[in-house]
């Protein structure tokens, strides 16, 4: 969920919901998967229950008639009361399977098992904070195979208490007076005509864009590159806010060159998915900032960020339309003109580095205005040793015991992968062994100072 309203002097527009893949599946026919997985026992900065564990459903595989008509069942409703208050950031479900009459396997958050847990973000809701005595109505269905979690709506102590029952979809209020209280008080995620732009992003892409460290940094940096780069002296920036907006000093930079220097600068992005910083470029002066993102969503969200931010329809362009190739996105931005800032994706969400970027690097410097940069400059790549039974246990088959004595691991084993990605050290639990230590650096813009091999003592 976004949770910011402003990214490094960048308005996000309130004409612009965004929303993540499972919300957007709610009220469509494909067949997506309404939810997204995690292991909760590693969540960093760990989670707060707001409720009670509930039996959401209970499947019988040995019953076929149960079976067929699970796909079948009408969406049937359940009433959360909430114990402790707190933000309703997600609903978390899990299962148990009960494999005879007295042995069961769980998947509960609470237990030292092998599955993540489902996690529905919950999204859309006028309110998200709730309290102890507060009601969380949930509407539950089987559909397309998958269990979906919708239309989530609140419900405070001092509206009443609303009972949604298993078996019909009546409302189980003691009066008239007593209903209208409960609708008063009731925040639902059901979806409204005129919510504006919608614009779906993946989980990476939202959490990036509550990143406000990462776009203050490129915002910095962005802001000398351009300024170096702009002949004038006193520079002043483009008043993109109209007057008396109190912007900054780095905001206010370029803004008397504008009539001395009628030649834009020109930044491309070509990072991965949804990015704002073309829009952060835009605001720094007379820029000409190229976005590389390929959705229609996402090209309208950003038009409209662009509009809120009043800038000029020119700032802001998108650069695979202007290809005849798509798979050459780095050229020049028109035949007589280099580009001042290249924005690259170096490291992947999941950790690794991106492949083929010195291929990439080399390309963008022939590409530069002299004094241009690519961002990000170099890499620094920093490695420490851990002692961790949980990764050890995740990695590979240990021994014979797991496998009631069958000798599995030398052959399971020979398909485990060299390098573990996606993992988040501040919760994985492990004993550092050694401090961290840079074990490699990888220059974008010098690559004559980078060395094929290189030995680090640890």
């Amino acid at each position: 969920r976004v949770g910011t309203q402003e990214v490094a002097g960048v308005c996000l527009s309130n004409s612009v919901q965004f929303f993540s893949p499972t919300y957007a599946s709610a009220g469509s026919e494909e067949t997506v998967e309404p939810y997204t997985t995690e292991k909760l026992s590693r969540i960093p900065g760990g989670y707060i229950p707001l409720t009670e564990p509930c039996q959401v459903m209970s499947v019988d595989f040995n019953n076929l008639q149960e079976l067929k008509s699970l796909a079948a069942r009408k969406p049937w409703k359940l009433s959360l009361p909430v114990t402790e208050g707190g933000i309703l950031d997600a609903i978390v479900v899990w299962f148990v399977l009960q494999l005879d009459d007295e042995h069961t396997l769980s998947t509960s958050p609470s237990e030292e098992t092998c599955w993540e847990q489902a996690v529905y973000p919950v999204q859309g809701l006028l309110d998200y904070s709730v309290k102890a005595g507060d009601t969380v109505m949930v509407e539950v269905c089987c559909q397309d195979c998958y269990l979906k979690i919708q239309k989530i709506s609140s419900l405070t102590s001092e509206c009443g208490m609303m009972d949604f029952s298993d078996r019909d979809d009546t409302l189980s209020l003691g009066n008239e007076a007593e209903l209208c209280n409960a609708l008063a008080g009731l925040q639902t995620t059901s979806k409204q005509d005129g919510i504006g732009q919608v614009c779906v992003l993946e989980s990476t892409e939202i959490a990036l864009l509550n990143n406000v460290p990462y776009h203050e940094c490129f915002k910095a940096a962005m802001g000398k590159v351009l300024s170096s780069l702009n002949p004038t002296k006193d520079l002043q920036s483009m008043d993109v806010d109209g007057p008396g907006s109190g912007m900054s000093l780095q905001e206010s930079q370029y803004k008397s060159s504008l009539d001395a220097a009628p030649d834009p600068l020109y930044v491309l992005d070509v990072s991965e998915g949804f990015s704002i910083l073309p829009i952060i470029a835009g605001k720094l002066g007379p820029v000409r900032a190229y976005s590389s993102v390929e959705k229609e969503q996402h090209q309208a969200a950003l038009n409209v960020i662009s509009e809120a931010n009043h800038f000029p329809k020119e700032t802001l362009e998108f650069w695979l339309s202007h290809l005849e190739d798509e798979s050459v996105v780095l050229q020049r931005p028109k035949s007589d003109k280099l580009w001042s800032i290249i924005i690259l994706d170096v490291i992947e969400t999941s950790g690794l580095i991106q492949q083929e970027v010195m291929e990439k690097a080399a390309i963008s410097r022939c590409l530069l205005h002299s004094g241009g940069k690519i961002f990000p400059q170099y890499v620094l790549v920093y490695g420490m040793l851990v002692e961790s039974e949980s990764l050890l246990l995740e990695s590979a088959v240990q021994g014979t015991e797991p496998t009631l004595g069958f000798n599995i691991a030398p052959f399971i084993n020979q398909f485990k992968v060299p390098v573990r990605v996606y993992l988040d050290l501040s919760t994985l639990p492990c004993l550092p062994l050694s401090k961290p230590a840079e074990l490699l650096r990888l220059d974008l813009m010098n690559p004559l100072s980078n060395s094929s091999s290189r030995e680090v003592k640890v």
